[in-house]
């Protein structure tokens, strides 16, 4: 019975091993100026734990700014709108307006230089 035993756990454990190896690999990683995080070999982000479907590029001007600003978020939202993007980054003091980080994650931003 030992043995019986002993011979599941072993095969539980090259199962469990064999499903690792299956998984998505790491492509590229990016040091981004809030986070760093990785795309992986199925077209997926990965940044803190969390798979993001989209990565996004979402650049406009905030009220009153001399220049635009960029954002990068990770998402698995389709689309984010720029006053979302921008509120979402710290400006807004409502926390309606942050997104959970199964939805998306802020991991850069930019801004140009100001119009001359």
């Amino acid at each position: 019975m030992k043995r019986v035993v002993q011979g599941l756990c072993l095969l539980l454990v090259l199962l469990l091993l064999a499903g690792c190896v299956g998984g998505p690999k790491g492509e590229e990683t990016v040091r981004g100026s809030f986070r760093t995080y990785t795309k992986l070999s199925d077209g997926t982000w990965e940044c803190e734990g969390h798979i993001y479907k989209h990565r996004l590029e979402i650049t406009g001007r905030m009220p009153n700014a001399a220049a635009d600003s960029t954002f990068v978020y990770l998402s698995n939202l389709d689309e984010i709108p720029f006053e979302r993007a921008y509120l979402a980054a710290g400006v807004s003091s409502s926390t309606d307006d942050y997104f959970s980080p199964e939805d998306a994650i802020l991991v850069e931003m930019s801004t140009a230089q100001p119009d001359s």
